[in-house]
């Protein structure tokens, strides 16, 4: 408020005229919010999977922002209900990607670096606020968001005005700075008197529960943490805490009811991390058969990440099909086979924003390519992450569960490309597609 001027100072005009601009902001969003209270549906697919299941002939009844029923038609009383008929289409729950950055775009038009240095908090967040758009519109109800890369706490600030009806977006899922061993990350290449703002918040030893309690205090839903990184003497990727810390930082998210993901390519960073007591291991290129089978008897899901290595060969002039596979990806291949035949769960996330947002499904085929078959891609990217993430309330259709719902043309329990035939995008009872 300015100098001087207090409430009493208004003139009724302008206190009416703000009354009315108030009103003016908040009915737009009325309708939206209402037709999710008050109206109901009964989705007529072809085809409905569960989360678990492809069910023929099933229908999927949705009162407000809630499914009221799911099963055979003659089952669904769906008298007075708004019919929706999606012919030829396979209805699942809304996606739920387990591993993207918002704050980010691709790497082939702008570099990380001058990502982090360059490009204002505006720019960013005017950016992420499209990919959050293209994320809902290709069936992404639901995004984990690991870490702004440099961006403070945007992620916080777009998950709150998607949540308020300000922007469309899906529902995230937030980890905020991430946290990393002191001059572990960047960006580098500086000189020693330059200070250079970093794309992650550094911490160390005494320093770890603080700065763990002030990113969830400043609205992280989960804590991630680098667990190794390309810092070794000839630029090599090595471990960057000791197991002591990691488990510090897990003690204390743990202790606040919330969860870390660590990033970790390395086997001694994963095994780090694993015995530390983390969720979710991100990339995991140097996982071996020991390491995921240890990821395997403590249930610690492994986020490979296929589609970011897939898109950064390409950035550098690899033609997929035409050229040999290499080197990096094939080992990739190799160790995504031995966390299968380990039983590792797997988490279903890309790293997008490595590559463009609304592309999420390249990591549903690259995972196909690689040797999951197709039904066990789309359970990963619904029920599997539903349960990996702790999210009771989607990733299956089943009555009294979240009304986040997807269609695609076909099935992709047999065919894994018709994730991209998007035709219809619900999210809490509210047609967005």
């Amino acid at each position: 408020m300015a100098a001087g001027l207090g409430v009493r100072s208004l003139s009724k005009a302008a206190i009416a005229f703000r009354l009315w601009r108030s009103l003016a902001i908040a009915l737009p969003l009325a309708p939206a919010s209402l037709a999710a209270q008050d109206t109901t549906y009964v989705i007529r697919p072809a085809a409905v999977f569960d989360g678990q299941q492809h069910h023929e002939g099933w229908v999927v009844l949705v009162r407000g922002d809630r499914i009221a029923a799911a099963g055979p038609e003659r089952d669904v009383s769906v008298a007075g209900a708004v019919r929706i008929d999606l012919p030829g289409a396979t209805l699942l729950p809304g996606f739920i990607e387990g591993h993207s950055h918002l704050l980010l775009h691709p790497y082939n038009e702008t570099s990380w670096n001058d990502q982090v240095l360059r490009e204002s908090y505006a720019e960013r967040v005017a950016r992420a606020v499209a990919h959050a758009r293209a994320a809902l519109h290709a069936g992404f109800t639901t995004v984990r968001d690991l870490g702004t890369e440099g961006a403070g706490y945007a992620d916080v600030g777009l998950r709150e005005a998607i949540d308020k009806g300000a922007i469309a977006g899906p529902r995230i899922i937030t980890s905020g700075r991430a946290i990393v061993a002191t001059g572990s990350y960047g960006p580098k290449g500086f000189a020693p008197a330059v200070t250079v703002p970093q794309g992650a918040e550094e911490a160390d030893g005494e320093s770890l529960p603080r700065v763990v309690r002030d990113q969830i205090g400043h609205g992280a839903d989960w804590v991630k943490v680098y667990a190794d990184y390309r810092w070794g003497p000839a630029g090599e990727a090595r471990p960057t805490f000791t197991q002591a810390e990691l488990a510090t930082i897990v003690e204390v998210t743990t202790s606040s009811g919330r969860r870390v993901v660590a990033h970790a390519s390395t086997p001694e960073g994963m095994r780090r991390s694993i015995l530390a007591g983390v969720a979710t291991i991100e990339h995991g290129d140097g996982g071996t058969s020991e390491i995921f089978r240890l990821m395997a008897e403590r249930r610690v899901a492994l986020c490979p990440t296929l589609a970011a290595g897939w898109s950064i060969a390409r950035y550098g002039g690899w033609r997929p099909g035409v050229d040999p596979e290499p080197a990096r990806l094939a080992a990739k291949r190799a160790s995504l086979r031995a966390a299968l035949d380990a039983g590792t769960p797997i988490c279903f996330g890309g790293d997008v924003g490595v590559y463009t947002h609304g592309e999420n499904a390249l990591e549903a085929e690259l995972l196909v390519q690689y040797g999951m078959t197709p039904l066990a891609v789309v359970r990963a990217m619904t029920a599997g992450n539903a349960d990996i993430f702790g999210l009771a309330d989607r990733g299956r259709i089943r009555a009294g569960l979240l009304a986040d719902l997807v269609a695609v043309r076909g099935d992709p329990t047999r065919d894994i490309r018709t994730l991209r035939e998007v035709v219809f995008v619900m999210k809490g009872g509210t047609r967005v597609r």
